[in-house]
């Protein structure tokens, strides 16, 4: 049901790492403009924490500068929809930030995403074996809500105490424009082990409407010394949950309409974390000659369950659907209704990926010149980078720039691995280092970790396709997904072809999915997906069988090496008995 009327426009507004962005799109899911605005951020050590009265500036900021970019009356836009990083918010019972940080910050009541504060947490969670574990791939990852909320209970007890609601922060600000607390299926299934498909026999999509949080296995609470959390209702972690895009409340509240300048009223679909709605912003992104006109609706639900998107950006997430539920160790899921509503999700991830191109890059010695000559030439310093890298393998006569790291090894591990191997313990490794400090010696180096990292997914892809799913398309979208050189190397180390969205803000857009869908221009996620996700370019793999063969021997070398670490770490752990 194509959305009728002239004029109307979504807005998505997304919070990353360090920013919040807005975009607006018309009914065709083209952008019409888009702005940003910094947030803060706090790092000492293993702790990284952020403001949500900062980040709500932020917001509002992005959202009236992307309204004058896109020159859209306030009356234009009909439908809004937030994503935001899996981040953990605390608020007192008046909405009021309480710091969960050791310096004691009020500011400070965001334990970021990324934040590893918690490993000793999840470690003894997942010592207990719940049942609920086999949901997040057999075990609770540091990053997500529960090990994180024991660590706040277990030494900031003031803290603890005057905590009224603990929040993802996609949740917050849907909460924060409408007075609502609904969570998403989206949110509490994937980072809180929250079971969805608790609601599976009673609830379609269809049905849209508040449903009471019936998920919460509070036994597991119970067990793992938070049991507090699950008493009066559940009111401090979710009383009541909905699929992404339900309407909340009665729409943006008057306040925070003047805050963001836009009108009261407007209607708010139910949140989605950022790598989410990157999924719903590109998963229908599909070629022309594949596309679904006159498919049974059992092929176009097999169809999408041949794709993989890669939400590429300060870390990846890699999402992928099936209509039956799949068990795949180390990989968290399955995750009923987490994403598309009614399909399950599989979400595999690296932890660091443009984080971690960005560590190699700015710490190497000749990162101030190469800048210095990337800005004087207007281009980002990756472009400088895959140009020399052309400029050395024509050089060296090699038939294809891969083969220049033929003796430059890279585990991206520097920030633990998430997935397969669900081990945040796990370190980098680089291998073939010389004393070179030149831009070449750069160039090798960056090369590498795109290569390590493009290893990681085609880690992750064999082993989904191992235990069930059957991936054989990948989609990209985020900052990397517009490196050129990045997604061919993924194209090539995966042996898939790499499907790129029309529009480069896929999270924008799948935010913006969720206002249309609660305006009720659709009568669901996946039927405004299907209307508003266009494909763009598309990467093939090379067709160069020694491209495979090279590939394939790097990968081996990739494999072993998180092997040596362990025979490494075994062996001193045994020396230091």
């Amino acid at each position: 049901m194509p959305p009728a009327g002239g004029g109307a426009v979504f807005l998505g507004v997304d919070v990353g790492t360090g920013s919040a962005r807005a975009g607006l799109f018309d009914e065709k899911g083209k952008l019409l403009g888009t702005a940003s605005s910094p947030i803060q951020i706090w790092k000492e050590k293993d702790c990284i924490e952020q403001s949500s009265t900062d980040i709500w500036h932020a917001v509002c900021a992005a959202v009236k500068n992307a309204c004058s970019v896109a020159n859209a009356a306030p009356e234009s836009v009909i439908g809004l929809g937030f994503a935001a990083t899996c981040s953990l918010v605390a608020v007192d019972a008046d909405g009021a930030p309480v710091s969960i940080s050791w310096s004691g910050d009020a500011r400070r009541n965001i334990i970021v995403w990324m934040d590893h504060r918690a490993v000793d947490q999840a470690e003894r969670i997942n010592a207990r074996n719940s049942p609920v574990l086999q949901y997040c791939g057999g075990g609770v990852s540091p990053e997500m809500q529960a090990p994180k909320l024991l660590w706040v209970k277990e030494n900031l007890q003031e803290s603890w105490s005057m905590v009224c609601r603990w929040m993802d922060l996609s949740d917050w600000l849907a909460y924060r424009a409408t007075g609502d607390d609904t969570r998403s299926l989206c949110t509490t299934v994937c980072k809180w082990t929250y079971l969805g498909h608790a609601h599976m026999e009673q609830w379609k999509e269809s049905d849209s409407r508040d449903m009471e949080a019936c998920g919460w296995d509070e036994v597991f609470w119970e067990e793992i010394g938070l049991g507090d959390l699950v008493e009066g209702n559940r009111a401090k972690i979710g009383r009541s949950v909905a699929f992404p895009g339900h309407p909340l409340g009665s729409g943006l509240t008057a306040a925070a309409a003047k805050e963001l300048g836009l009108l009261p009223g407007i209607p708010v679909g139910t949140s989605l974390i950022d790598a989410h709605a990157g999924g719903v912003g590109v998963m229908e992104s599909v070629p022309d000659a594949e596309s679904k006109t006159g498919m049974s609706n059992e092929s176009d639900e097999q169809a999408i369950c041949h794709r993989m998107v890669l939400v590429c950006g300060t870390s990846t997430c890699h999402m992928a659907v099936s209509k039956s539920r799949l068990f795949i160790p180390g990989v968290w899921g399955p995750f009923w209704s987490a994403m598309v509503p009614e399909f399950w999700l599989t979400e595999g991830g690296q932890s660091a990926t443009g984080a971690l191109l960005d560590y190699i890059v700015e710490n190497h010695v000749a990162a101030p010149l190469l800048a210095n000559h990337a800005a004087s030439q207007s281009k980002s310093i990756y472009e400088l980078l895959n140009k020399i890298l052309l400029s050395m393998a024509n050089e060296q006569n090699m038939s294809f720039v891969s083969a220049l790291t033929q003796d430059t090894h890279v585990l991206p591990d520097f920030h633990g691995n998430r997935s397969p191997l669900a081990d945040p313990k796990s370190k980098g490794v680089i291998c073939g280092l010389t004393l070179d400090t030149n831009e070449k010696h750069l160039a090798l180096l960056y090369l590498a970790t795109i290569q390590g990292i493009a290893y990681g997914t085609r880690h992750i892809v064999e082993h989904c396709n191992a235990h069930g799913h059957k991936i054989d398309t990948l989609l990209a979208c985020g900052g990397l997904a517009k490196n050129s050189l990045y997604i061919q190397e993924h194209a090539d180390i995966t042996g898939c072809p790499i499907v790129l969205p029309r529009e480069n803000e896929s999270v924008l857009l799948g935010a913006a999915v969720l206002g249309a869908v609660a305006a009720k221009k659709f009568p669901g996620v996946r039927d405004a997906m299907k209307v508003l996700n266009a494909a763009g370019k598309v990467v093939y793999p090379s067709s160069d069988p020694r491209v495979k063969k090279y590939h394939d021997a790097k990968y081996q070398i990739f494999r072993s090496l998180y092997e040596q670490q362990l025979s490494n770490r075994a062996a001193m752990a045994q020396a230091l008995q």
